[in-house]
């Protein structure tokens, strides 16, 4: 009989019921173990944290959210790696027994990605000299919009990007010092393709400390096949998503996928590492559940499945207070009006309520 309990049920039946609660169960927004039973909601056990006095459900999601936090991590990554949102939704339900609506998929895709914006606008790679810098084309809305990218050569970490409808010298100069901003140094060398917006913008950014290489993809010593390689996996991605609609949707998802790229997304041929971690970055999530699981203004929230059984006492129950009903007639009285009883010498007498039996 270990980690089961005996509950009463009605008609005298017994029942073996087994209870389970979170391995190291404690506040999801404090982290205190300083807690409460408060009552149950819709059939949810709810909790009350006596320190930070604010109210959570008993399960294995997040605040004000109804879904397991694994599953709204495996949703965001499976976004970012190719998948459709139709096609989460099916997987979901595959896996869980449960189909959420494509517009809560696309919730938890914005909320986190803006999250993961804010966590990584303050880190600094370490990066090498040789910057490559290129431009290819995203259709937003039936709209040609430039999308403009520099990775470091060594690293492969993508420095900067830019969505623009042109592509002249005043985008190529904000694109360079957009990466040397991020950088924190100016490049030795910047390898592009043969469009003169970079002579201009180069110049104007870095001036003549650094040396500008224009090459081309067949070039064999100055070729701009990493970045190439990258627009590839870029428009891999969008071509799943069916046509952006807006410039503002196609921002978010681009700057997401970004740090999708470069903080979770291993590259081959940096011997499996991300580029964050080739760039020397000790970035604390390892991928899109781990960041989810560990939010700034929370605590951290448990993943697991099959939680530790532990044994809860149940409490016996009350004892049973008195009925109260009407008295029971006397068959030598007469009763002619409901509630009333009357005597044999025909006195009328209201009848006594709350009688004790």
């Amino acid at each position: 009989m270990d980690n089961e309990i005996i509950v009463v049920r009605k008609e005298g039946k017994r029942r073996m019921v087994k209870r389970f609660v979170l391995d190291e169960f404690k506040c999801k927004y404090c982290s205190s173990s300083n807690l409460v039973l408060y009552g149950k909601q819709k059939n949810t056990q709810q909790w009350w944290c006596k320190d930070c006095r604010r109210k959570f459900s008993g399960t294995l999601s997040l605040p004000k959210m109804r879904s397991p936090v694994a599953h709204v991590g495996s949703a965001v990554q499976q976004y970012y790696n190719g998948m459709s949102l139709n096609a989460i939704c099916r997987n979901i339900d595959q896996q869980y027994g449960y189909k959420p609506n494509n517009s809560t998929i696309y919730r938890w895709v914005d909320e986190f990605t803006d999250r993961a914006i804010q966590e990584t606008k303050d880190i600094h790679p370490k990066v090498g000299d040789t910057w490559i810098a290129d431009e290819t084309v995203i259709k937003v809305g039936g709209v040609n919009y430039w999308f403009w990218d520099c990775i470091d050569a060594e690293s492969r970490y993508l420095l900067a990007s830019r969505m623009v409808t042109t592509r002249g010298t005043r985008d190529a100069r904000a694109l360079m010092e957009l990466a040397e901003e991020r950088a924190g140094k100016t490049p030795k060398v910047v390898v592009t393709d043969k469009l003169n917006s970079y002579l201009g913008g180069i110049e104007l950014a870095f001036g003549s400390d650094t040396l500008h290489k224009q090459g081309s993809p067949f070039n064999l010593e100055n070729n701009t096949n990493l970045i190439e390689r990258f627009q590839g996996s870029l428009k891999d991605r969008t071509k799943i998503l069916r046509g952006l609609k807006k410039p503002e949707t196609a921002r978010r998802f681009l700057e997401g996928w970004l740090i999708h790229y470069n903080f979770f997304r291993p590259h081959g041929g940096i011997d499996g590492k991300t580029p964050a971690e080739k760039a020397g970055l000790h970035f604390e999530h390892k991928d899109w559940l781990d960041l989810i699981r560990s939010p700034k203004d929370t605590a951290k929230i448990a993943i697991s499945t099959e939680p530790k059984p532990i044994l809860r006492l149940h409490h016996p129950p009350m004892a049973r207070m008195p009925q109260t009903r009407f008295a029971p007639r006397n068959p030598k009285h007469k009763t002619s009006e409901r509630g009333y009883i009357i005597h044999p010498d025909g006195r009328k007498e209201r009848q006594k309520r709350g009688t004790v039996i």
